[in-house]
């Protein structure tokens, strides 16, 4: 529980922790600060003793709305990368080589073209792979068994986190994004 102590001299304000029985410094690049921010941004109203003071609140509003967006640029960023179940195409385009040669229908100078790859084919990974396992009977054989593919059950995982850290993003920060 957090409140507000303001200095009778000097009218400076400093919070107080009444968990801990110590003060806060009002400054941002204290530790005990952004605790603070991160008690007001879990828990609202609740962790301060009276109402939040606008600069705080405004403060931690500000740090809620940074993390989130950070959150949602990961999480963009792991949408965007190729499914492994699928693999990836190659992707090529031409571009000048540096070099012109002169063509002798249109009567000018016409750069030379060479295709490159700019993204790189990768194979999809196996769907299953198969495991030996292993009994405790000491006289059993063992078994082998088929299961998804590890790589696959832990891209569709990542995806979908990524995906519910997108759905749950505010609108306000998708379009600061």
């Amino acid at each position: 529980m957090f409140n507000i102590i303001t200095d009778e001299l000097d009218s400076s304000q400093t919070l107080f922790c009444q968990t801990h029985n110590h003060y806060i410094p009002l400054d941002p690049a204290n530790r005990h600060y952004q605790e603070v921010l991160d008690a007001i941004i879990a828990e609202g109203a609740d962790c301060f003793d009276g109402d939040i003071p606008e600069d705080l609140q405004a403060a931690a509003d500000e740090k809620q709305f940074n993390q989130q967006l950070v959150a949602y640029r990961v999480a963009t960023a792991r949408l965007a990368q190729y499914i492994v179940a699928d693999g990836r195409a190659e992707v090529t385009e031409m571009q000048p080589t540096g070099e012109q040669v002169w063509n002798e229908e249109t009567e000018e100078m016409e750069d030379v073209m060479h295709e490159v790859i700019t993204v790189t084919a990768i194979e999809p990974v196996e769907a299953t792979v198969t495991r030996m396992v292993y009994s405790e009977d000491m006289d059993a054989e063992p078994v082998e068994e088929t299961i998804e593919n590890p790589v696959i059950t832990t891209d569709v995982a990542e995806r979908a986190e990524a995906q519910a850290t997108v759905d749950a993003t505010p609108q306000a920060v998708k379009d600061a994004a």
